[in-house]
């Protein structure tokens, strides 16, 4: 067994975005949202000491770690070899973001991604899986609380990367995780925040293709402060026929109004 004093004396990484929790209340948190079976296989990205890793071993049927520091690989090893051994826990070492599910043996819509990530990472970690032919079912994760807050539109308004998540799946902000729980503790707080019901289903319903939705999403939104229709480039006929005020802005349009929009600008 290691040590406190071994297993605190890995610095976090600033240019890896390493913040490390050293509590376990927001581990249970998430846990707890994440609805772990002991059936599932879970993925854990950056690890790190393997704080939530502990607590993902006790709920899930397999767990696979991915870890870029390769100097914590040897400290994950050694720290669970009883689960390594046993075939419960596979330790890859590698960026998340480089991440095959295939090459796991994993299925679409059969894992759950859950894990405290690097701020910086958020919009391409959100992209690459939830875009990913072989997607997850669930993603749980500790982002920045004011990108949490965007994803459910706290304020009502919407954005590329919330409209994106949504079109996914179902966000739901789940708690605050305040900002001195981490070590070293970064400038501002945190969140945890479940994606769930991951699917194409919404793409199917609305038989739009993503590249189509994604294309005329991102031309809504290039100029925030001018209006919806005029970024688009159409006329008030669109708008009217689905019922969608002809002054409004991006940030204001519902998702299931972005499909609409979506299907009839590319059926044209």
């Amino acid at each position: 067994m290691l040590t406190f004093a071994q297993q605190m004396a890995f610095k976090a990484k600033k240019s890896l975005g390493q913040n490390f929790l050293y509590t376990k209340g927001p581990i249970i948190s998430i846990c707890d949202a994440s609805d772990i079976k002991s059936s599932d296989t879970v993925i854990e990205a950056g690890p790190g000491k393997g704080i939530l890793t502990e607590e993902l071993l006790t709920r899930a049927g397999k767990v696979i770690v991915v870890e870029k520091d390769r100097l914590l690989i040897p400290f994950l090893e050694e720290k669970f070899s009883k689960e390594i051994k046993s075939g419960k826990l596979n330790i890859t070492e590698g960026d998340i973001l480089k991440f095959e599910p295939q090459e796991h043996e994993l299925k679409d819509g059969e894992y759950k991604i859950i894990a405290n990530i690097p701020y910086y990472i958020t919009g391409a970690f959100f992209e690459y899986f939830l875009s990913n032919k072989t997607q997850p079912n669930l993603i749980s994760v500790l982002i920045q609380k004011e990108v949490a807050e965007r994803i459910v539109r706290k304020d009502k308004k919407g954005s590329i990367l919330s409209v994106s998540v949504d079109a996914y799946g179902y966000p739901k902000y789940i708690k605050t995780v305040k900002k001195n729980l981490f070590r070293p503790a970064p400038k501002v707080d945190s969140a945890i925040l479940a994606i769930e019901n991951i699917s194409r289903d919404k793409f199917e319903k609305n038989n739009v293709s993503e590249k189509d939705f994604f294309e005329v999403l991102k031309k809504g939104f290039a100029h925030k402060r001018k209006r919806l229709m005029k970024n688009l480039g159409t006329d008030e006929n669109v708008f009217q026929k689905l019922d969608v005020p002809q002054n409004i802005r991006a940030e204001e349009l519902s998702t299931e109004k972005w499909f609409s929009l979506a299907k009839d600008l590319t059926t044209e």
